[in-house]
């Protein structure tokens, strides 16, 4: 019973961090727009605007519940509870410090990159159900993007799993910190077992998970539908995409589970390439700044800090990047960022053999 408690409070806590995190993320990415495009963005409800989002989540939640009348109402109803609990269960095996994690999984990058994929079932069921040629054609171009993404996508995964020798997400963490218990290398020659920081980041382990990282962090946008990859929501072709026809609290959940989405791959990229909730500073002489900045408290901070930063550039990219053309995205995938992806799954597997 205490179990089944824990487990309904970690649930809650969760998804009230999701809902906190897209409430802040609309906000901050009104802001970082205006700020692009050299203007101020909201200012009038509340102080700088700061209330413009929650006045517009309250709007939305008191919108008349609407379903086409050739809607098939089974799949209209159930796609966005879908799109949304595919993103939601997988923040379960996401670790957000040394003993804090929702639910311990050694297989933990595995079930996170197989529940994330069944978002894409849901769009299909959202665009199919509305009966609407928008939002059919807006979820097969979505549902297309997504399953072509995956594959350079997982393939960059696996070069930073070869080089962790886990699927734990948990222990792929702990081995980009300070180890007692093993030897790990800066760029594969310094031994920086008690350095630390930065330098113990499997981006530096090996140099060329960076290439890796930015395959991966390419196509997670893919996987987002941000720009340039929003061609299933470009409202200049499709109104609004596969969600043209969702009002209230049925859009409130695809857009929560967009946002989540947007932070959810962040984290992910950040544990697995980015040290995790391991501090970035580095233990130096006498000057232990890694040993003193490390902890349950110092872990979440750490990875929050690290998760937002890429979140921001994902942002940055949105307002930056013109939308690329559907062949200019397939090209994207299968003729660059899949061939690279391989490479550096090949590198991945000489490095741990004959490096570290």
């Amino acid at each position: 019973m205490n179990f089944f408690v824990t487990y309904i409070l970690v649930a809650i806590l969760l998804f009230s961090f999701t809902a906190l995190f897209a409430l802040f993320a609309v906000y901050a990415e009104r802001k970082v727009s205006a700020f692009i495009q050299d203007r101020l963005g909201p200012m009038e409800t509340g102080k700088f605007g700061s209330l413009q989002t929650l006045a517009d989540i309250l709007k939305m939640l008191q919108k008349e519940f609407i379903i086409p009348r050739a809607a098939d109402k089974v799949l209209f109803v159930v796609a966005p509870v879908i799109i949304f609990i595919s993103v939601y269960m997988g923040f379960a095996s996401l670790p957000w410090a040394p003993d804090l994690i929702p639910s311990k999984i050694n297989l933990g990058v595995f079930y996170v990159f197989a529940i994330v994929s069944v978002e894409s079932v849901g769009i299909l069921m959202a665009g199919w159900g509305s009966n609407n040629k928008y939002s059919l054609l807006g979820a097969l171009r979505s549902v297309a993007q997504v399953v072509s993404y995956e594959i350079p996508a997982g393939i960059a995964i696996i070069s930073a799993v070869m080089i962790s020798q886990s699927l734990d997400l948990q222990e792929v963490s702990r081995l980009q910190g300070i180890l007692t218990d093993q030897t790990t290398k800066f760029f594969g020659f310094w031994d920086v077992t008690k350095v630390g920081g930065i330098f113990a980041w499997n981006i530096f382990q090996a140099p060329h998970l960076i290439i890796a990282y930015v395959i991966y962090f390419i196509a997670s946008l893919a996987e987002c539908n941000r720009a340039p990859f929003d061609i299933p929501e470009a409202e200049s072709e499709l109104v609004s995409g596969f969600h043209t026809e969702y009002t209230g609290i049925r859009f409130a959940f695809v857009f929560l589970g967009e946002y989540s989405m947007m932070f959810l791959v962040g984290m992910f990229g950040v544990l697995l390439f980015l040290g995790g909730w391991n501090t970035p500073l580095p233990n130096i002489g006498s000057v232990t700044l890694a040993d003193w900045t490390t902890g349950t408290a110092w872990g979440i901070i750490w990875i929050v800090a690290k998760v937002l930063l890429v979140v921001f550039v994902q942002m940055w990219i949105r307002w930056t990047l013109p939308r690329l053309r559907v062949d200019q995205l397939m090209d994207l995938c299968w003729k660059v960022l899949t061939p690279l992806a391989f490479l550096c799954m090949l590198i991945s597997g000489v490095w741990r053999l004959l490096v570290m």
